[in-house]
């Protein structure tokens, strides 16, 4: 069976994505009248989906996916506490909706209303009602909801503490996942992402936080950004800090997913990573769609490129199915079925 860990709704209907544009103007000029929420019927996301999302899993093999709101839109940067949560409530009401719609083909994950320099107890709040009301399996954690400014805490800091007590209470895992970029001097797709997969993961390195956390788990995507390139220095900095190796210190909490987009790089990742640590993920219709000239492929078909890697059969299920369950301990209360994805049970940027 194969679970691709990170997917977004990235082909929501339009009147989403209109509901957002009348916040945001609701903000800018508060005499305009606060928006409602518009209808939005099941055959306008079926229509979302089937074309898309679950399309793709047939074409290319999969089985099931986890999926959360578009990464891209969720925002961090508006300042405003309660625009924030209307906004994220939305949007995961309507991830619950696809899950509702496609029981045997996707869970949820959910997005939280963060905030620059922001309470936390909004999330926390969110993150209870996603896992314990809507059954979602998993969150998305910003670690630079000033979108490139990094005004924020480190990960490591008593700041967050309070949040990682709820995952670990409900056992939820949070992908590391940054939003748009407002700096200039980060193409949010390019740049933006890397550097925040690879930030996280040093902020990690220097700290303490699973000595306190040992049950926290996280995911950095986009294969780790430069940190499979990298390890060497990471581990030199380790040695020079008077830190634990990398391995010892990190990876029985921290995960790479597969989200890389040519085969050299998915060999390094493997070879650098190996396969305990990896989840298969795939991101499609995301930061990098088209196909490329040399394969006549999807640059996000990942899974080509791992069934290219030198993994025995226990590796390849691992990093295809294993590895995700034992991330996303509450897919157990929901699983997945085997079989590839065959439809229907009942965009933008990444």
């Amino acid at each position: 069976m194969i679970i691709d860990c990170h997917g977004h709704y990235t082909t929501v209907p339009q009147a989403h994505h209109e509901f957002r544009s009348a916040q945001l103007a609701h903000l800018e000029s508060p005499s305009l009248p606060e928006p409602a929420y518009p209808p939005i019927g099941d055959d306008a996301i079926i229509e979302s989906i089937e074309a898309n999302q679950m399309r793709l899993l047939r074409e290319r093999g999969g089985d099931f996916m986890l999926l959360s709101p578009q990464a891209s839109m969720m925002q961090h940067h508006v300042e405003d506490v309660a625009t924030a949560r209307v906004w994220a409530h939305r949007c995961n009401d309507l991830i619950a909706r696809v899950v509702q719609l496609f029981p045997d083909h996707f869970a949820g994950v959910c997005q939280l209303p963060q905030t620059p320099s922001g309470p936390l107890q909004p999330s926390i709040a969110e993150l209870r009602r996603c896992v314990e009301e809507l059954g979602f399996v998993g969150c998305n954690l910003n670690p630079d909801p000033s979108g490139g400014y990094w005004t924020a805490q480190p990960l490591t800091d008593r700041y967050w503490f309070p949040l990682y007590e709820t995952m670990v209470e409900l056992d939820v895992p949070a992908m590391i996942h940054v939003s748009t970029a407002c700096n200039p001097s980060f193409h949010t797709l390019g740049a933006h992402y890397i550097n925040a997969d690879t930030t996280a993961f040093v902020q990690l390195l220097v700290g303490d936080l699973f000595e306190r956390f040992p049950g926290l788990r996280f995911v950095i995507p986009h294969g780790g950004g430069a940190v499979p390139y990298h390890w060497g220095r990471y581990q030199g900095l380790a040695v020079r800090m008077g830190r634990p190796a990398p391995y010892e210190h990190l990876m029985g909490n921290v995960f790479f997913d597969t989200c890389v987009y040519h085969q050299p790089g998915m060999d390094l990742l493997y070879r650098v990573i190996g396969a305990d640590n990896m989840v298969f993920a795939s991101e499609m219709l995301g930061a990098v769609r088209g196909t490329n000239p040399e394969t006549g492929s999807g640059w996000d078909d990942t899974k080509r490129y791992v069934d290219a890697l030198p993994m025995d059969d226990e590796q390849r299920r691992k990093v295809f199915e294993l590895n995700a369950r034992r991330l996303y301990p509450r897919l157990a209360a929901r699983p997945p079925r085997g079989g590839t994805a065959q439809g229907h049970g009942g965009g933008d940027d990444d």
